[in-house]
């Protein structure tokens, strides 16, 4: 079995670590030459952004060739998935990719702009109950799409439709670094889009964002000084790391 994930702070990974079969990066994937993979069974695993899925694994889903009789997908979310599941089955079709089941897995969100990670962490969210269900059903090749009511994919569409149109939302502009930063460069190696970097040559340099922003957060959940801020956060001292991943394994994934 051949799983595919894409984390930022680690919830994703800890899916695919106990899906277990040979664990593929895809950001790394996409950085590679290799496009064209088969196996008797085939996961993707990936956080669930607006509803639906992030850039990079549009990307991935676009540019890959999977061949399996059976291929199943996990999206990970914190509050709601709308119609996501439903979304990303249509998008593989598209892509002339066919998924046999698609579900999700309630975890902790780590959108800084909504949701507080310490309230987050505190809930009860029965995520072991709940992934062992999703093992199950995987390990029995079970066919399942869930799909969202119209009211779900209203939203899913209609929060596609919105980050289009209003200018710098979940853009870098929106971030700022602190004087605590003490240039360790975290950051950059965390950074699924290589969107970070540092001039050795300075001093005390900063990092520099570029425009390739996946807006996944990794920058700034993970960066031991709590240096990287948002314009708007809804608790700007607290942060998230999934306990059962380290730094280093999502630097290896995101690198």
């Amino acid at each position: 079995m051949k799983i595919f994930y894409f984390t930022a702070t680690g919830n994703s990974l800890y899916v695919a670590k106990r899906f277990g079969g040979e664990l593929f990066s895809i950001p790394k994937v996409l950085k590679s030459n290799e496009l064209s993979y088969e196996d008797e069974k085939i996961g993707i695993i990936f956080p669930c952004y607006g509803f639906a899925a992030p850039g990079i694994v549009r990307e991935f889903m676009e540019k890959v060739t999977l061949k399996s009789p059976y291929i199943f997908a996990i999206l990970t979310y914190g509050n709601m998935v709308a119609n996501g599941t439903g979304w990303f089955t249509e998008y593989a079709k598209k892509n002339n990719i066919t998924i046999h089941y698609a579900n999700s897995l309630l975890m902790v969100d780590n959108y800084l702009p909504i949701f507080d990670m310490e309230q987050q962490k505190r809930k009860s969210k029965n995520i072991e109950e709940s992934l062992n269900s999703l093992l199950k059903d995987v390990s029995q090749n079970k066919k399942y799409i869930h799909k969202g009511s119209a009211l779900d994919s209203f939203m899913t569409n209609g929060i596609q439709r919105l980050t289009k149109v209003i200018p710098n939302f979940n853009s870098v502009k929106n971030f700022s670094i602190d004087n605590k930063c003490n240039s360790c460069g975290t950051c950059t190696k965390v950074c699924p889009r290589n969107n970070l970097s540092i001039n050795k040559e300075l001093k005390n340099s900063k990092p520099i964002y570029g425009d390739t922003c996946e807006f996944c957060l990794a920058c700034i959940n993970l960066c031991p000084q709590k240096a990287i801020k948002l314009k708007r956060e809804k608790n700007p001292n607290a942060r998230f790391k999934n306990e059962n991943v380290t730094i280093k394994e999502i630097i290896d994934s995101n690198s």
